[in-house]
């Protein structure tokens, strides 16, 4: 079948199915799979429609942690499907529940209590071990938000899975540098330097994203010896040094914001994901000029095609839905609830 009938197959099977049918698509997914989406976003905007939709079946275009998340907030009779199950996410494995649990428990021993905040990238297990300790979660969109609220319980907070947002989040807050600790949770947690954790108010995860991890300062200080006048954004998965040498950082939806305000001229280069850049360069083409600080993709968002897509699409009455265990599912999504009350 070539992309042609590919995508008309996919178009006809949507209009068949009508309102019992939602397709959602992250930012970061190819142009052919966002062509189909009825709600395109982030991981706050998505998760926000996610309740407040009807469609029987809704088929999550993104990375596996996504589609966890949407099956715990999708009502009852309410299935969710991913094309493509094994598009799995480095920084949320760099985070695994007994782990975090383990660390969580080991600094409880030591008498240091922490509320844990968890980046929506993480699995729904993650999410679950932070949600019975009554903490929560936060999207790039709303962590400053969150990590406000956390310190505003009284107690320390650990902030996982990503040390990068983590410290651009303390960065935007003021929260002072020696008020913070990485952690080493290398050896199942017999690694922490308890001392350093029980003087800290923030404690990070140490994991990062690999795709934001590759955009360094020394390329924004090259583009801005080459391109005099340009604007630089980035994602703040990216390094602090990196944001800092930044004009501005933020999530995709604030990035596609802020190339959307520029003025007609601006000359804008983008640290996040190739595909979300490519797009909004097509999108203002003859407009702005719009070019990457460098090509990053994401290997596991790029599994999500029109071809697997449509697979799905072909048997989903008989598909098995993304599920979550209910002993993980009540926890978690007690966690993600709490986001988006403090969100609100």
């Amino acid at each position: 079948m070539n992309d042609a009938s590919v995508t008309q197959r996919i178009t006809d099977i949507r209009r068949a199915r009508g309102e019992s049918l939602a397709i959602l698509a992250h930012h970061y997914q190819r142009d052919a799979v966002v062509a189909h989406a009825d709600i395109l976003g982030d991981s706050l905007e998505l998760s926000r429609k996610v309740a407040g939709l009807s469609a029987r079946d809704i088929v999550f275009c993104g990375v596996f942690f996504m589609a966890e998340t949407a099956a715990m907030l999708a009502g009852p009779g309410q299935r969710v499907h991913i094309p493509a199950p094994d598009a799995a996410c480095v920084m949320s494995e760099m985070a695994p529940a007994a782990l975090v649990g383990a660390v969580l428990d080991r600094l409880a021993a030591a008498g240091r209590d922490v509320l844990p905040l968890t980046y929506v990238n993480s699995s729904a297990a993650v999410k679950a071990v932070v949600g019975a300790r009554g903490g929560s979660v936060c999207t790039s969109a709303n962590a400053g938000k969150m990590l406000e609220w956390a310190l505003d319980q009284g107690r320390g907070v650990l902030f996982l899975p990503d040390k990068m947002l983590g410290q651009n989040t303390c960065n935007a807050l003021g929260v002072p540098v020696e008020k913070r600790c990485i952690l080493d949770v290398r050896g199942g947690g017999m690694r922490l330097d308890l001392e350093a954790a029980g003087k800290a108010e923030v404690l990070f995860w140490p994991g990062q994203c690999v795709i934001h991890a590759r955009f360094k300062a020394r390329d924004i200080a090259a583009v801005r010896a080459a391109h005099p006048g340009v604007k630089v954004v980035v994602h703040p998965e990216c390094a602090p040094e990196t944001v800092q040498a930044a004009d501005a950082a933020g999530s995709t939806s604030f990035i596609i914001k802020y190339v959307a305000e520029a003025p007609a001229g601006a000359e804008i280069v983008i640290g996040t994901e190739i595909n979300l850049v490519s797009r909004l360069a097509r999108r203002y083409q003859g407009e702005k000029t719009i070019r990457p600080l460098c090509v990053s993709g994401c290997s596991n968002m790029a599994k999500g095609t029109e071809e697997n897509l449509l697979a799905l699409l072909e048997t989903l009455d008989t598909a098995a839905p993304v599920t979550v265990p209910e002993d993980v599912r009540g926890p978690a999504t007690a966690a993600v609830a709490k986001m988006l009350e403090v969100s609100a």
